[in-house]
């Protein structure tokens, strides 16, 4: 009866459009009340949820992107990848994505990118003859990027959820996230070319190198939290206050970009979207403590390996699954829920732990792009300022082309593994 009204409550919550972390309390509280067991138990599992001392470093990675956005560098990232790719067919589609890979391994969220790069290249596209539509598409899908290539607040959650190093988990995401930027590139020059999209002049080694000079120091921070975690100078909280403080250094002295009077307001903003995630862990961590009660990971396995225990099969089912949970449910929220159990389904099978997270997070990013309720494509929409439904249909190939390096992944662990292996052995 209890897990019933729990699902019901979880369920309706979604469907009427309460906010994920309200749901997921709402459910978990419901539960503990059918059930007749002491409401206590639910502020004590979610301050365990939340007590985990790698969590720190999300308020400070997130706190270092909005200094930095702030402080001057979109442009500078728009114009460096631009006069790399920009004079190719279709080049504004591929400074888009180039800038998406640079700005996500800085900010690490796809909503951030999403936001920032679109408010500068949406009008830009539109402006030099790129349909709204496609303009909207392909900043939304290359914002799905920023997760994947380190710094990564996901991988960060996955981490905390699992116990694998956070370093291991930024390093595994590196090659994945270049192949994602990569073959949406080659989507983007594929329609470019049948849709005879604009290009621009070669603008010379010249603007290259001055643009790579404007962008150094913004580029440079990825270099910094990367070098933080292999060297084991810094744990990945104290890499991310790091990385604060030389957000904070760039934009005030290096960019000048950077008011001073806008830093309590960039550290309050950073605060609110902080807590917001630590909310959604510890409402996620009693359902989750329910769900392991009601022995759902052990029902779910059980379920999974009665039907086959082959491990290739399993995978293409984790994948459909998380595809179809994605459309719906926020990342994070469906991380803390499902990787737990789906993480005890793959080890049983021999399913290397860094390899599944790692395709787990890529599977959920995709979500982000997806209808009814990815985020990153309504963000991009209202920029461009169309409804949802032409955006969808743009996107598609992007979607399509995810996948089919969301599969090369699943299925070479090597691609995931390789680099921690040789990094952090």
């Amino acid at each position: 009866m209890g897990l019933l009204i729990l699902i019901s409550v979880f369920i309706f919550g979604l469907v009427v459009g309460i906010p994920v972390a309200i749901t997921l309390g709402l459910a978990s509280l419901s539960y503990l009340i059918t059930m007749g067991i002491p409401v206590v138990v639910m502020p004590q599992k979610m301050y365990a949820g939340m007590d985990v001392f790698v969590l720190l470093s999300i308020p400070g990675f997130i706190l270092a992107g909005n200094l930095m956005n702030s402080g001057g560098i979109t442009e500078r990232i728009i114009r460096f990848a631009n006069a790399l790719v920009g004079w190719i067919r279709g080049g504004l589609g591929l400074t888009n994505v180039g800038a998406s890979m640079l700005f996500g391994g800085i900010t690490g969220t796809a909503v951030a990118d999403a936001a920032s790069i679109g408010s500068v290249m949406i009008p830009g596209m539109k402006k030099a003859g790129y349909p709204a539509d496609f303009s909207a598409a392909v900043t939304a899908a290359s914002s799905t990027v920023g997760p994947i290539i380190p710094p990564s607040v996901p991988m960060i959650i996955v981490g905390a959820l699992s116990g694998i190093s956070v370093g291991k988990m930024f390093l595994a995401g590196a090659i994945p996230g270049v192949l994602m930027g990569v073959a949406m590139m080659v989507t983007t020059y594929v329609i470019a070319r049948k849709k005879n999209f604009p290009k621009q002049e070669w603008q010379g080694f010249r603007e290259i190198a001055r643009s790579f000079a404007g962008a150094f120091w913004a580029i440079a921070m990825t270099g910094i939290i990367l070098y933080g975690l292999l060297s084991g100078i810094a744990t990945p909280t104290e890499t991310a206050v790091v990385a604060s403080v030389y957000a904070m250094f760039v934009g005030l002295l290096i960019y000048r970009e950077l008011p001073i009077r806008k830093i309590p307001k960039i550290m309050v903003d950073s605060a609110v979207s902080a807590s917001g995630i630590l909310i959604l862990v510890g409402f996620a961590n009693v359902f989750g403590w329910i769900l392991v009660s009601e022995r759902i990971p052990q029902a779910i396995a059980a379920g999974v390996l009665s039907v086959t225990d082959n491990k290739f099969l399993i995978i293409l089912m984790v994948n459909i699954l998380l595809l179809i949970i994605g459309m719906f449910m926020e990342t994070i929220a469906a991380l803390i829920i499902l990787f737990v159990p789906l993480l005890t389904l793959a080890v049983s099978v021999g399913i290397d732990p860094l390899h599944f997270a790692t395709f787990a997070v890529l599977n959920l990013m995709i979500g982000l792009t997806t209808p009814p309720l990815g985020v990153c494509l309504f963000v991009c929409a209202g920029i461009a300022r169309l409804p949802l439904t032409p955006v969808v249909k743009a996107i598609t190939p992007f979607i399509l082309t995810n996948i089919g390096v969301l599969l090369l992944v699943s299925y070479v662990p090597a691609i995931a593994t390789w680099l921690p292996s040789v990094l952090l052995p």
